[in-house]
C-alpha cells in the first residue's frame, strides 16, 4: 500500500526534547491537512486524552532551539508549541476523525517503530563490538576504529554563510 507521505518527510520533523522522542504541532498540523491553531483547539477541547507525557509545551528555550534547525520556520515567533510524544500523536487519531488523519496516523506509527528498530540494532552492534575488541589485542585496534567510524551518522556538510559576486575579474595592465 502507498503511504500518503513517505517515511523520509516524517523522520525530518521528529526532534528530541527532554530525552523524548516528539513532533510539534505545526508540523503535525501541515502532514494532517489542518490549520495548527485547528489541532491545537481540538486538543484543548480533549485535554482528559493528553497527560502531560502524552502532550508538552515547549519552553522559549526549546523552541529557539528547534527553530534553528527548521531555518524557514516562524516557529521561533510562536507563542505556544506543544510538543507531542508517541502515545501523543497516537490519540491524536481520536480526536482528528479524518480519513486522512487516520492514514497519516498509521504512517506516523510506522516511522516511530522504523527508528526505535535502527536505535536497537545499532545498540546491538556496538554492544558486540565492544565484546570483540576487548577478546582481542591491540593489532586488531585500527579494525575496530575504522569500524566505529563507518557506524557513526555522517556529518552534515556545513553551509556557507554570505554570497559570492559573480562578477568577471577587471583585467588590469601592467604599464611597461
Amino acid at each position: 500500500m502507498k503511504e500518503i507521505i513517505p517515511y523520509e518527510a516524517i523522520e525530518t520533523k521528529i526532534y528530541i526534547i527532554r530525552d523524548r522522542k516528539i513532533m510539534i504541532d505545526k508540523d503535525l498540523a501541515m502532514l494532517y491537512g489542518v490549520e495548527t491553531r485547528a489541532l491545537n483547539q481540538a486538543v484543548r477541547r480533549n485535554l482528559d486524552r493528553f497527560p502531560k507525557d502524552f502532550v508538552m509545551t515547549l519552553t522559549r528555550t526549546e523552541i529557539k532551539r528547534i527553530s534553528q534547525i527548521v531555518t524557514s520556520s516562524n516557529l521561533k515567533f510562536s507563542k505556544v508549541v506543544f510538543a507531542f510524544t508517541e502515545e501523543g500523536i497516537a490519540m491524536l487519531s481520536s480526536v482528528l476523525k479524518s480519513q486522512r488523519a487516520i492514514q497519516v496516523n498509521i504512517t506516523i506509527m510506522r516511522t516511530f517503530v522504523k527508528l526505535r528498530k535502527m536505535l536497537s540494532i545499532n545498540k546491538d552492534l556496538s554492544k558486540r563490538l565492544n565484546q570483540l575488541e576487548n577478546k582481542y589485542d591491540a593489532q586488531f585496534k585500527i579494525v575496530f576504529d575504522a569500524i566505529r567510524e563507518l557506524m557513526a551518522p555522517p556529518e552534515k556538510p556545513k553551509k556557507r554563510i554570505g554570497f559570492s559576486a559573480k562578477e568577471k575579474r577587471a583585467r588590469y595592465l601592467a604599464k611597461k
